[in-house]
């Protein structure tokens, strides 16, 4: 970097020469561009200039960089950038002063994601803002952040707790089929959405609202989820170009002074609630965060951050994973043969299915690996990691404060790893004899792992995947899924918080057996 005795020269040479004021000004300005396109001009952009990477990757444009790069679908764009600079294994590029590595190789992801050096996460000002700087997602590596991780993991995601829990999920499961029913030829991710807000709503604050509730709670709850989901969603010019941080270009902050309010009411009345009315038998997360004590007692503003999380993060990838989910099955019809085929030598057509029958499942799982492969929810932001200090990865060095990306998208299609990337195949993932391939999705391999892997993996990716296998075995028992007349499905993609479907998803539905009793809004 350019110090205040390297610019003396300058000032003589102006004395010397009898500069006007205006000559000067054209000089300064002159220099000060030769000197940023000096930085620009190395590998990586202008961010990396003064490391000199060894890191191959694009310059990218003078001041931002290659920001271009996280618009639209990024991950298409990134994954695009690393072929051209034949860069898939390590890639340096610039989001205006920001340094990012991206890899689109499992190994490197590996060293990436288990490494103690990137045990943090880039906190964006949205997310700041929003208060999940105080959640388990984005809060700093340290004490605090074990201590919730190690509170969600025994209260809410140990598999003694998915066991409870068994009994809501089936409730809810029931009445998103009775809402299937009267959406026949409709789009069905208002239902998803619902299904999912009223699962983790149960969970988490203990009210049990129908899926079809417009309860004034409910309503409410759903829109600051909505709002906050557009928010985090946007590409934030002032993340990564700080003189753009008193201009709010984009509005991020005013629309979160005014979402964060009504955050905060909302919870804060459900935690007085819980407060005045303690329960001991059907206890939920909120009375968890309330009976701790010691080190691990919560001050309000942290129960309300993490309380706020879990609602909201609980929510949006159940619902897109299940409507892709669909998709194929809409599409492949052999395919969504083969589950309902399996489905009825499991449970037959007298009963509905349970939990438990989808541990007897082969091919379904399969189908849920196939669709996590091809469109994972996070193919690349939610997997951004933070170093923290310098660190080697594949070789080169990288200095702190850089940020980190996997590209899980790229590389669950080089068809270097698999074999015909591009088709839809549920049969990859089982063995000769008809059995599940040994191939987690888990986080332990990086061919394939949609929930992240390492410290900061999704901590509920256990009760989240339970919840969508068992939901579309439901579904696909319950109906047969077609294509509604006019309506071609449409596998566009749209990269918000999550990867979406860019067009909702339409079914035509025929019932394979009788209607079922809904499950009643019982003590479970």
């Amino acid at each position: 970097m350019t110090t205040h005795i390297d610019t003396l020269w300058l000032f003589a040479l102006a004395s010397k020469t009898n500069l006007t004021s205006l000559n000067l000004f054209f000089f300064l300005a002159i220099f000060a561009l030769a000197n940023c396109l000096f930085r620009w001009a190395g590998p990586g952009g202008p961010a990396w200039s003064k490391f000199k990477p060894t890191i191959p990757g694009p310059r990218g444009y003078p001041f931002v960089g290659s920001m271009h790069l996280m618009s639209g679908l990024a991950h298409r764009k990134i994954a695009a950038a690393a072929n051209s600079c034949s860069a898939r294994r390590l890639m340096a590029f610039s989001m205006g002063e920001t340094r990012v590595i991206v890899t689109c190789n499992p190994d490197v992801a590996k060293d990436v994601l288990n490494s103690s050096a990137f045990a943090d996460r880039p906190i964006k000002e949205s997310a700041y803002s929003l208060m999940f700087n105080r959640a388990i997602g984005f809060a700093p590596y340290g004490v605090y952040w074990r201590t919730l991780r190690r509170i969600a993991a025994t209260h809410l995601f140990c598999p003694k707790q998915i066991k409870v829990s068994e009994g809501q999920r089936a409730v809810i499961s029931s009445q998103m089929v009775e809402m299937f029913r009267e959406k026949n030829g409709k789009t069905i991710r208002d239902v998803l959405k619902r299904a999912s807000l009223s699962n983790m709503m149960w969970s988490v604050f203990g009210r049990k609202y129908r899926v079809d509730s417009n309860e004034v709670e409910s309503v409410e709850l759903r829109k600051l989820v909505d709002e906050g989901y557009e928010i985090l969603g946007v590409q934030n010019w002032a993340d990564h170009l700080p003189w753009l941080a008193d201009f709010d270009p984009q509005g991020v902050r005013s629309r979160c002074a005014k979402l964060v309010p009504k955050v905060n009411r909302l919870v804060r009345r459900i935690i007085e609630e819980h407060r005045a009315q303690p329960s001991q038998l059907d206890s939920d997360f909120t009375d968890v965060l309330l009976s701790l004590s010691g080190s691990d007692k919560l001050s309000e503003p942290d129960m309300i951050a993490v309380l706020w999380e879990m609602i909201f993060r609980g929510t949006d990838t159940v619902a897109v994973l299940i409507e892709w989910i669909l998709a194929r099955l809409v599409l492949h019809v052999d395919v969504q043969q083969k589950v309902q085929d399996e489905l009825d030598r499991v449970v037959g057509r007298s009963r509905a299915v349970t939990e438990a029958d989808v541990t007897s499942l082969v091919y379904l799982p399969a189908v849920v690996k196939e669709v996590l492969r091809l469109h994972p929810p996070g193919p690349l932001l939610s997997w951004a990691r933070l170093a923290i200090s310098d660190t080697v990865i594949d070789g080169h060095n990288i200095p702190a404060g850089t940020t980190a990306m996997v590209n899980m998208w790229a590389i669950s299609r080089d068809p270097q790893i698999w074999d015909e990337p591009l088709e839809f195949r549920p049969e990859r993932f089982l063995n000769e004899k008809d059995g599940l391939r040994d191939m987690s999705v888990m986080g332990s391999d990086l061919r394939l792992a949609p929930f992240g892997s390492g410290r900061r993996s999704c901590p509920g990716k256990s009760l989240g995947l339970a919840t969508v296998s068992f939901w579309v075995a439901s579904l696909v028992h319950e109906f047969e899924l077609g294509r509604c007349d006019g309506y071609d499905v449409d596998l566009s993609e749209v990269l918000k918080l999550s990867c979406e479907m860019a067009n909702p998803l339409c079914v035509n539905l025929r019932s394979r057996r009788r209607p079922i009793i809904a499950v009643q809004d019982r003590e479970v």
